[in-house]
């Protein structure tokens, strides 16, 4: 009876938690010609910090999937393939290698929600999400508009997000860290 009321909690919390990305990615503030500002990546954060490496990434790749089989899950309440294979897709497909690398990196830890553990987490996710979103969003464009260098990319899709996104690290690793000591979760060790 316990096994099946932890895998329940299980599946209610990845729900859960697809559901507070989705809410977090309609949050949208226009920031550069080619993108905007969104909660996505905060909401990655909470889901990883809070639900660990197996669960968080389960959860992220579902809402990935989600947004993919067409469900307005994604900025600008998008969804489907378009969505995926359009110049911003990287950086959609790239939260699931940020869940990957931010258990990987929580996973060196011995406390995984110490403050310590999810800010060198999440600036690991970030910087893997920011990679494969640009080099994505280059051979995307190049692909949909014409080629344009590596230094522009970075000018319309990182440079500008790099303070909200170290405010987004800073807010989610707070609340992760102060909500885990209040939960206990069945597969907390």
């Amino acid at each position: 009876m316990t096994y099946q009321r932890n895998k329940i909690l299980e599946i209610t919390l990845c729900g859960l938690f697809a559901a507070i990305m989705a809410v977090c990615s309609w949050i949208t503030i226009p920031a550069t010609v080619v993108t905007s500002f969104t909660l996505q990546t905060f909401g990655v954060f909470l889901t990883v910090g809070f639900l660990g490496g197996k669960r968080g990434t389960a959860a992220v790749t579902a809402y990935v999937l989600l947004g993919a089989a067409g469900l307005p899950v994604f900025a600008g309440m998008n969804g489907g393939l378009g969505a995926i294979f359009g110049n911003d897709g990287g950086f959609i497909v790239g939260f699931v290698f940020a869940a990957l690398t931010m258990w990987l990196v929580l996973s060196r830890f011995k406390n995984k929600t110490s403050l310590q553990a999810l800010i060198v987490s999440m600036i690991a996710g970030l910087l893997t999400c920011y990679a494969f979103g640009t080099a994505w969003f280059l051979v995307a464009y190049a692909r949909n508009v014409g080629a344009v260098g590596v230094g522009t990319v970075l000018g319309w899709c990182v440079i500008p997000f790099l303070l909200p996104d170290a405010v987004k690290i800073v807010c989610a690793a707070a609340l992760v860290h102060k909500t885990r000591k209040l939960v206990k979760l069945p597969w907390d060790n």
